[in-house]
């Protein structure tokens, strides 16, 4: 997976569906795991329902994902071994995303498979957090800015489902 404030290295491992044990990640129950119950339960159902019309037009698979720890760990050590462990998109092609939200660090991080680079570039999710992410978590409506971002996610690798 491509991470957003850094290069991506080409030499990196391929995606594993192993756990790792030092990591506090929540179970992937579906499109949207809101282990910090940030999301009210009828917002949390369309998002799902959004973002699996989204995977049905485009076949990338977008998953919204808010923890309520990172364990001591960067978001972009944890994001990048949470896309891995969990193997979000299709295998052959990578081609899955993440929206990270890590509330009580205040950090919030978008992993792009190497499949969707061209869609969704660093600076295009950079651009994704700073305009349409944080104005709504500095406001204190977190479910807004998860709702906006991914929004913005789907704008630029499925433009034609943005409509959902």
């Amino acid at each position: 997976m491509c991470v957003v404030s850094s290069g991506c290295d080409s030499g990196a491992a391929p995606a594993s569906s192993e756990a790792t044990p030092a990591y506090p990640f929540p179970a992937l129950t579906g499109r949207v795991v809101d282990a910090a119950d940030l999301l009210p339960p009828q917002q949390e159902a369309r998002l799902s329902d959004r973002l699996k019309a989204v995977e049905v037009r485009s076949r990338h698979q977008v998953v919204v994902v808010t923890v309520p720890s990172l364990g001591g760990h960067t978001i972009e050590d944890y994001g990048l071994h949470l896309g891995r462990t969990w193997g979000i998109g299709r295998k052959d092609y990578n081609d899955g995303v993440l929206l990270i939200v890590a509330p009580n660090e205040r950090k919030v991080r978008i992993e792009v498979g190497y499949g969707l680079e061209k869609a969704l570039t660093d600076d295009e999710a950079a651009a994704i957090i700073d305009d349409d992410i944080l104005p709504a978590f500095r406001k204190g409506t977190m479910p807004e800015g998860i709702e906006a971002g991914a929004s913005g996610i789907i704008r630029e690798i499925a433009p034609e489902a943005n409509a959902s």
